[in-house]
């Protein structure tokens, strides 16, 4: 379960209709896993390490469902950290982008005029944050990758066939 993206995903066919493959696996889930919150909603499927084993670096499992033909339904899991954790890092980058950006840019037309290129300091320092966003981010599966795996295996004994990760 362990990867270099940062959204780990999947996504495969079930034979049964959207409904059908709905019920199968919230009642299954329920009924078989106690270690996983299910909270659905129509086409989604959202599932939680249960609460008092789940920590910051927790993953969820979010199963978004549409139907592919009038009986088979197309799945899309994509493994995530919790919705707060997931915008921290979002907008984290979109700080530490936006600033080396435009600090690139500063420092590109302080070169050009041939004063001192103070911006690119501030360019190089925004590089070395978002590497460290991304190691951050890595560190967090790789804390987590135990309880991806739980959630993997739980959705997996639900439908009764493997879903390969990609």
């Amino acid at each position: 379960m362990s990867s270099f993206r940062i959204r780990p995903r999947f996504v495969h066919t079930l034979d049964l209709s959207l409904n059908e493959a709905r019920d199968l696996i919230v009642c299954t889930l329920a009924r078989s896993s106690p270690g996983v919150e299910v909270k659905a909603f129509p086409g989604y499927i959202g599932l939680h390490i249960v609460e008092k084993e789940r920590n910051f670096w927790s993953p969820r499992l979010a199963l978004h469902l549409e139907p592919a033909s009038e009986q088979s339904t197309r799945v899309e899991g994509i493994y995530g950290p919790s919705a707060e954790v997931w915008s921290f890092f979002l907008f984290s980058y979109l700080i530490v982008g936006s600033l080396g950006l435009f600090s690139g840019i500063l420092g590109g037309a302080q070169l050009a005029i041939g004063s001192s290129p103070w911006g690119l300091w501030i360019c190089g320092t925004a590089a070395v944050l978002a590497i460290a966003l991304y190691l951050g981010a890595q560190l967090g599966q790789k804390l987590g990758a135990w309880q991806t795996f739980e959630l993997h295996q739980a959705y997996q004994n639900a439908i009764g066939r493997p879903a390969e990760v990609h």
